[in-house]
């Protein structure tokens, strides 16, 4: 039977599971990656599982999101992170080596392997031909001592590529297209494959760009064939050791199929406040723009800078615009440097920012009041930028270039540059220079070293017969995990502090909420679609576990969230019915009877409305397997008992 890309790699690596779409099925991880954002936490998880080496392929550690030292904490996880990753096996990136995901394409992506990253955009990984999937740090510290990694077989969605890109068009107008049709939810359960002639245009990196943004349509994972063009890539990289040609069978046969004709595409943006809001950047017009900001794991590539070098080259930004570029690597920064990009880079007028996530995750940079900030980033979710007032667009780096040029958001196609200037090749031979990445001591002899700002992490209780509480908050669709739990950069140092955290848990919904969590001794969330969209921290489960939330119903989760929670102990309920969310109010008080008993029955039970009077179905959409974690408690709880 003719397979899909994808199924031939999840077949490869199954481990058990039956692999039906909605079937719960385990694989082996090859590879794993965290980041300093969720890798303090993952390896505190990791630590209490007593495994004395990490028992994947390879497993690496990055340092790329909290890189302000405004204050001890951030270098105190820095350090915690490198001396606990040399001491169990984890190769460890310093910081400025680059963000997580650009490296990891560029010195250690494998065709056909498997790749878990605690960080939603780990799916970038898919431009290689790898399955590359985003996690809680829970699940890849269970992925790192040796353990399956368990998913609903996700139904293969297949996106036919044909012809090329026109002049000015870039590969984040092919993603941005995606999200246009299928929206942020459109993904949900599913991968998304691309195939078709088309592909064949496109280079690694720009493939990278295309996968690295499926996380906003919610989906599992994105993957590109491993072709040619991904043989040449990895040569450049010296790696050509790496590489495995990989495609689907003729004839594969998909769930759905999307065609997109590329040489049909536009210049797009996407507007305030969702990925999915996209229009062409003529419908939005020539809006007046106050910052630009180019980088990011999804626009950061060599590739990427090298088109904005040569349309910044001999000009000057306008007045009006704050152009800040980060470079995706220290690989990227170099050859910048050694073939004089960067120069031209600089000359325009730009400010450089060193290599890491930086201004993508509030992380400097935040625009004025009011603002309007084009980014080529991957979120522009309400407050992300670290102005709660200021509106940003995503966009292409051309677009981004275009704009900062003319102070206004800008076609690039209505420049009049030579057509020739954006024809910029993948270099035959990339500069590799791996001294920011650090072996494990090959003995484990290594300290760890704790600074005070690492406090312990939450653990989940046994579910009691009785779960009851009021309703703490109720909420809108697509809550993101950015409103559960803000990430800037007063918050990130205090990313090992749960405690800390809990004080800002859900404030930009209602600043009220922690202190009512707290004198309620927690309670149960109520939301509407798409709950816990954004990112894979699983600090959006932590910190309301820490509060007591003892349950969350919603009408729909994001995927990753809804893992999270699980791994917490936190009750993921969806209602059966989407009209009875009207009829709940927050400060009502919720009682599930005998609640072991109904998470261990049928998938729907009900649920009491004491303080109006009714009752209500709710479904618990979860494995047999799923259903013991959240009995013990929580995956860590789950994991020692099943040893």
């Amino acid at each position: 039977m003719s397979k899909t890309l994808s199924e031939k790699i999840l077949k490869d690596h199954l481990v058990s599971g039956e692999m039906k779409s909605g079937e719960e099925i385990s694989i082996k991880i090859d590879y794993t990656l965290t980041q300093d954002s969720t890798g303090t936490m993952a390896y505190l998880q990791f630590e209490a599982m007593d495994v004395p080496r990490v028992k994947t392929k390879k497993s690496l550690a990055y340092i790329d999101h909290n890189m302000l030292q405004s204050g001890f904490e951030n270098a105190d996880d820095h350090k915690y992170i490198e001396t606990v990753a040399r001491k169990h096996g984890v190769f460890f990136s310093r910081p400025g080596n680059g963000i997580c995901h650009q490296v990891n394409l560029e010195r250690f992506g494998v065709p056909g392997a498997t790749l878990l990253g605690s960080d939603s955009h780990t799916p970038t990984g898919g431009g290689i031909g790898m399955i590359a999937i985003g996690a809680g740090g829970l699940d890849v510290a269970v992925a790192m001592a040796g353990g399956a990694y368990y998913i609903p077989m996700p139904e293969i969605v297949g996106v036919e590529l044909t012809g090329s890109l026109p002049f000015g068009v870039a590969a984040k107008d092919v993603i941005l297209e995606v999200l246009r049709i299928l929206g942020v939810k459109g993904g949900v359960g599913k991968i998304i494959e691309y195939y078709g002639a088309g592909v064949s245009t496109l280079s690694v990196p720009e493939r990278a760009t295309i996968t690295n943004m499926g996380a906003e349509l919610g989906a599992t994972t994105s993957v590109f064939p491993s072709d040619e063009i991904t043989k040449a890539f990895l040569a450049a990289q010296n790696r050509a050791d790496d590489y495995t040609a990989l495609s689907a069978d003729k004839g594969a046969s998909y769930a759905k199929t999307i065609t997109i004709d590329l040489s049909q595409l536009t210049p797009m943006a996407a507007m305030p406040h969702s990925p999915d809001k996209v229009k062409t950047v003529k419908q939005i017009g020539a809006i007046n723009v106050d910052q630009v900001c180019i980088g990011s794991c999804t626009n950061s590539s060599y590739m990427d800078m090298m088109r904005v070098a040569a349309m910044l080259k001999g000009k000057n930004i306008a007045d009006n615009v704050s152009l800040v570029i980060s470079p995706g690597s220290k690989q990227v920064m170099n050859m910048l440097a050694a073939n004089g990009a960067l120069s031209d880079i600089i000359a325009s007028g730009a400010r450089i920012l060193e290599c890491g996530c930086g201004p993508c995750i509030g992380m400097g940079q935040s625009p004025k009041t009011d603002a309007v900030s084009v980014r080529t980033f991957n979120r522009n979710f309400y407050g992300r930028s670290g102005t709660f007032s200021a509106d940003v667009y995503l966009v292409s780096p051309e677009v981004a270039a275009a704009t900062a040029l003319t102070g206004v958001l800008t076609d690039p196609r209505d420049l009049g540059l030579d057509n020739n200037i954006l024809d910029i090749e993948v270099p035959s031979e990339f500069m590799i220079n791996d001294n920011l990445i650090m072996a494990p001591d090959a003995n484990g002899e290594t300290q760890v070293v704790r600074g005070p700002n690492i406090k312990p992490f939450p653990l989940g209780k046994a579910l009691e017969e009785t779960v009851s509480g009021d309703v703490l908050l109720k909420m809108e669709d697509n809550i993101t995990t950015d409103h559960i739990m803000p990430s800037n950069a007063k918050l990130l140092p205090f990313r090992s502090n749960i405690p800390h955290l809990s004080d800002f848990c859900l404030t930009p919904v209602d600043e009220t909420f922690p202190a009512r969590a707290k004198a309620k001794n927690g309670g149960f969330l109520l939301a509407g679609h798409n709950y816990g969209q954004g990112s894979s921290r699983e600090h959006a489960a932590l910190v309301p576990l820490y509060l007591g939330i003892r349950a969350v119903i919603t009408k729909s989760f994001a995927r990753i969230h809804q893992a999270n929670l699980v791994n917490s102990g936190i009750l993921p309920l969806i209602f059966s019915d989407e009209s009875v969310y009207d009829k709940i109010d927050a400060g009502d008080t919720l009682i599930i009877s005998d609640a072991i008993a109904k998470v261990d029955g049928t998938s729907a039970f009900t649920v009491t409305n004491e303080s109006k009077g009714f009752d209500f179905e709710v479904i618990l959409d979860v494995s047999e397997r799923l259903k013991g974690v959240l009995k013990d408690g929580g995956l860590l709880n789950h994991t020692k008992k099943q040893g």
